[in-house]
């Protein structure tokens, strides 16, 4: 493995310190075009959020890296776990009405 296809480690030390502030998670890749991958972490209280890598590659070894286990896709448990805040809640509400 390369530098270039190692996760940094402030991406790994990040992904360990959410699982350690919110009981534990689990992640979900998703691919996102040029912008490269984005880590979802969802925390076992239902707390979540991301973070963006080169590749999906490098996004399942920070994972790995951090101890998270990566699920192949959004499962219906994993999706009825997540709480969004009412920050979120808020924001997409003003880009719904900005359109």
């Amino acid at each position: 493995m390369t530098a270039a296809q190692a996760p940094s480690g402030s991406v790994v030390s990040g992904i360990k310190s959410f699982a350690a502030g919110h009981g534990g998670a689990k992640a979900v890749i998703e691919y996102v075009g040029r912008r490269g991958a984005r880590i979802v972490l969802v925390g076992e209280d239902g707390t979540w959020e991301d973070q963006f890598v080169s590749n999906t590659d490098i996004a399942r070894r920070a994972c790995e890296s951090a101890g998270v286990e990566v699920q192949n896709e959004w499962e219906r448990e994993l999706i009825d776990q997540m709480r969004p805040s009412n920050d979120l809640w808020r924001s997409m509400s003003r880009r719904q009405l900005a359109r």
